[in-house]
Order: structure tokens, then sequence, then C-alpha cells
């Protein structure tokens, strides 16, 4: 679909959604193509929400709350030491 400058600033918002349901829109100044215009699909949660009705995962808007690091063996050392002591 082409779109001249003047229309696309009359219509933007019909034509960015026309963009994001897969229409390629070429933005035009006096009849030459200088733009394209390529929308962005809305994301499938589908996933998530059947997650989330399973009970499986639950979200109240905060951060999350993270286990506590692993407690390493006595006197064994970690990855980052263990990089830092390689590398001299």
């Amino acid at each position: 679909m082409y779109v001249a400058v003047r229309e696309l600033k009359s219509n933007l918002s019909r034509v960015l959604s026309l963009a994001q349901g897969g229409e390629v829109i070429e933005v035009t100044s006096h009849n030459k193509p200088i733009a394209r215009i390529l929308g962005i699909p809305l994301q499938d949660d589908e996933g998530l929400r059947r997650l989330m009705a399973t009970g499986a995962l639950s979200w109240r808007g905060g951060k999350p709350q993270l286990s506590p690091p692993v407690e390493l063996a006595a006197g064994g050392k970690s990855v980052s030491q263990m990089l830092l002591e390689d590398r001299g």
C-alpha cells in the first residue's frame, strides 16, 4: 500500500493499525517511495495465560522473589574465581 506523506500525517493511527495487521506501507513523496513501515505483530502470550490459569504461574506486579544462591561445597570455587585464575 502506498501512502503520501500528507495522507500519513492525517491518518497516522489508521495507517499504523494497518501495518500492525500485516500490511506493508510505503510512504511516498512526490510519487517516489521514501520509507517503508512494517508493523510488529501482537505478541502471542497464550502460554503465559495458560500457566496463570492453571496456577503454575502468578504475578502480583512486583519484582520476582529469587531463591537464595546455592552454597558452595567446602573448599569449592565459584565460576568467576576459576575464570579469574585461568586468565592469570
